[in-house]
């Protein structure tokens, strides 16, 4: 898979695909690059690329001429290219699935307050947003979409790696734990340490499920909606949501009981 990114600082995705287990899967020739510089196709000498935008308002609008320039040179109009912009679509674990079966990602990276609208038109097929916020760095936004993406090509990680991480199955990964089996006074599970593969398989599912109950119940009915969910994995939701129940229910108030006056006593001394 080849991913082409469009950015006026090649230098801050430069420094991802140099690094780590994505400079090994450049190395194996599993993932290849382009990154280009959108100030190499300016008109001017200063390679000016922004200009203030129509209307009025704050900020510079990336001007479409050179950008469109660098578009037309990686021939973008026979590959998938997206704009990363906080306006788009939301980012998920299953778009990243889905852009993973692509020969060739162009990515733009916005700056300022983004990009000329005809450029859009033209050449994007669909813009995406990593989440609810602004960034002022569209090459870091696209890195975070590259990430998620190039680890589920076939070759770059092993494919147990991605069968029970955070999302899998609609659900969020359970706790690990590692040497040494001691740390400040916390053991490990000791489940995770006699070698029942199978009490460790719902160990795990049970922790997946009640991780996924505190943090992300939305995803709990997401997974039922498409049919993810075992009766095994029902089960065990009933019995985390049955003792949560109990757990944070109120308690009983006892009735107020009088003090018991022993006979030939009484409260006020006597006489």
């Amino acid at each position: 898979m080849k991913f082409t990114v469009l950015t006026l600082f090649p230098e801050i995705p430069r420094a991802f695909f140099e690094a780590s287990i994505m400079a090994k899967a450049v190395e194996k020739g599993i993932i290849a690059y382009d990154l280009v510089n959108i100030r190499d196709f300016a008109f001017d000498r200063h390679k000016t690329c922004d200009d203030k935008p129509y209307g009025g308002g704050a900020g510079q609008l990336l001007l479409p001429e050179p950008l469109g320039r660098a578009l037309d040179s990686v021939k973008a109009y026979k590959k998938h290219v997206v704009y990363v912009t906080p306006s788009g679509k939301p980012f998920t674990q299953s778009k990243a699935v889905e852009l993973s079966r692509k020969e060739e990602l162009v990515l733009i990276c916005g700056r300022y307050e983004g990009i000329d609208q005809r450029i859009i038109d033209e050449y994007v097929d669909e813009e995406i947003s990593i989440g609810d916020y602004v960034m002022s760095s569209g090459e870091v936004a696209a890195t975070v979409i590259i990430d998620s993406v190039y680890r589920l090509i076939d070759g770059v990680i092993t494919p147990e790696s991605l069968d029970e991480e955070s999302y899998s199955g609609g659900l969020l990964e359970y706790p690990q734990y590692t040497h040494p089996a001691v740390y400040k006074g916390m053991e490990v599970p000791q489940v995770l340490t006699e070698g029942n593969h199978e009490l460790i398989r719902k160990w795990r599912l049970k922790k997946r499920l009640q991780k996924t109950l505190a943090n992300r119940p939305d995803l709990i009915s997401s997974a039922r909606l498409k049919g993810q969910l075992t009766p095994e994995a029902e089960k065990m939701i009933e019995e985390l949501t049955d003792q949560s129940f109990k757990k944070h229910e109120p308690k009983k108030r006892r009735r107020d009981r009088k003090p018991s006056v022993s006979s030939g006593e009484n409260n006020h001394g006597s006489d």
